[in-house]
Protein backbone atom coordinates (compact mmCIF):
# COMPACT_ATOMS: atom_id res chain seq x y z
CA UNK A 1 0.00 0.00 0.00
CA UNK A 2 1.81 3.50 -0.54
CA UNK A 3 1.90 6.25 2.10
CA UNK A 4 -0.54 8.81 1.86
CA UNK A 5 2.04 11.34 -0.10
CA UNK A 6 2.57 9.23 -2.79
CA UNK A 7 -0.81 8.43 -2.80
CA UNK A 8 -1.71 12.10 -3.55
CA UNK A 9 1.31 12.54 -6.05
CA UNK A 10 -0.39 9.46 -7.72
CA UNK A 11 -3.52 11.33 -7.72
CA UNK A 12 -2.17 14.85 -9.07
CA UNK A 13 -0.76 13.04 -11.92
CA UNK A 14 -4.04 11.50 -13.51
CA UNK A 15 -6.15 14.77 -12.92
CA UNK A 16 -5.94 17.11 -16.04
CA UNK A 17 -4.03 19.86 -15.91
CA UNK A 18 -7.33 22.14 -15.61
CA UNK A 19 -8.43 20.21 -12.33
CA UNK A 20 -10.18 22.70 -9.96
CA UNK A 21 -9.03 22.90 -6.21
CA UNK A 22 -12.49 21.21 -5.48
CA UNK A 23 -12.30 18.46 -7.63
CA UNK A 24 -8.85 18.02 -5.93
CA UNK A 25 -10.19 18.04 -2.31
CA UNK A 26 -13.12 15.78 -3.56
CA UNK A 27 -10.13 12.78 -4.82
CA UNK A 28 -8.26 13.94 -1.73
CA UNK A 29 -12.11 12.97 0.35
CA UNK A 30 -12.27 9.63 -1.19
CA UNK A 31 -9.14 8.22 -0.69
CA UNK A 32 -8.89 9.14 2.77
CA UNK A 33 -12.33 7.33 3.19
CA UNK A 34 -11.39 4.75 0.86
CA UNK A 35 -8.26 3.97 3.21
CA UNK A 36 -10.10 4.48 6.69
CA UNK A 37 -12.86 1.30 4.73
CA UNK A 38 -10.21 -0.61 4.30
CA UNK A 39 -8.28 -0.38 7.46
CA UNK A 40 -11.74 -0.72 9.48
CA UNK A 41 -12.20 -3.84 7.63
CA UNK A 42 -8.53 -5.30 8.45
CA UNK A 43 -9.48 -4.47 12.24
CA UNK A 44 -12.35 -6.23 11.82
CA UNK A 45 -14.48 -2.94 12.52
CA UNK A 46 -17.10 -3.92 9.01
CA UNK A 47 -20.08 -5.97 8.97
CA UNK A 48 -20.56 -8.16 5.58
CA UNK A 49 -24.48 -7.71 3.80
CA UNK A 50 -26.61 -9.88 5.68
CA UNK A 51 -25.66 -9.01 9.42
CA UNK A 52 -25.90 -5.31 8.08
CA UNK A 53 -28.99 -5.87 7.19
CA UNK A 54 -30.02 -7.58 10.03
CA UNK A 55 -28.30 -4.54 12.26
CA UNK A 56 -30.48 -2.15 9.80
CA UNK A 57 -33.92 -3.72 10.56
CA UNK A 58 -33.95 -3.91 13.97
CA UNK A 59 -32.94 -0.22 14.24
CA UNK A 60 -35.43 0.84 11.65
CA UNK A 61 -37.97 -1.33 14.28
CA UNK A 62 -36.90 0.75 17.14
Amino acid sequence: MQNAKQAVMEMLRQLPDDATLEEIQYRLYLIAKTRKGREDIAQGRAYLNPEAKQRLDRWLES
